[in-house]
């Protein structure tokens, strides 16, 4: 075994005082990340409102939703499986 190394205060007082601001750094990721949750969830109750209020005039939300998927895709990659899509479905004569 080695000759133990003695205390240096210095480095342990760097080493206490990197501590102390690493977790208050953490904190503040943490907090940030709990208010993005909770604005999130305010985000999609939004959603659900306008989705009952469509439902409510008489909309199809299912149809509604699926338009939504669609909008967020490239359009050459919908293309694409739209015409795979009417493909398979004229070969099973649908």
């Amino acid at each position: 075994m080695g000759v133990p190394m003695k205390s240096d205060a210095d480095f342990e007082a760097a080493r206490d005082t990197a501590y102390r601001v690493t977790a208050a750094e953490l904190r503040q990721f943490v907090e940030r990340f709990e208010r993005l949750e909770a604005e999130k969830k305010d985000i999609a109750d939004l959603q659900k409102e306008v989705m009952a209020e469509a439902k409510g005039r008489g909309y199809d939300t299912k149809a509604l939703r699926q338009i939504i998927r669609e909008r967020r895709r490239d359009k050459d990659d919908l293309a694409e499986e739209q015409a795979v899509l009417d493909l398979y479905r004229e070969a099973l004569g649908m």
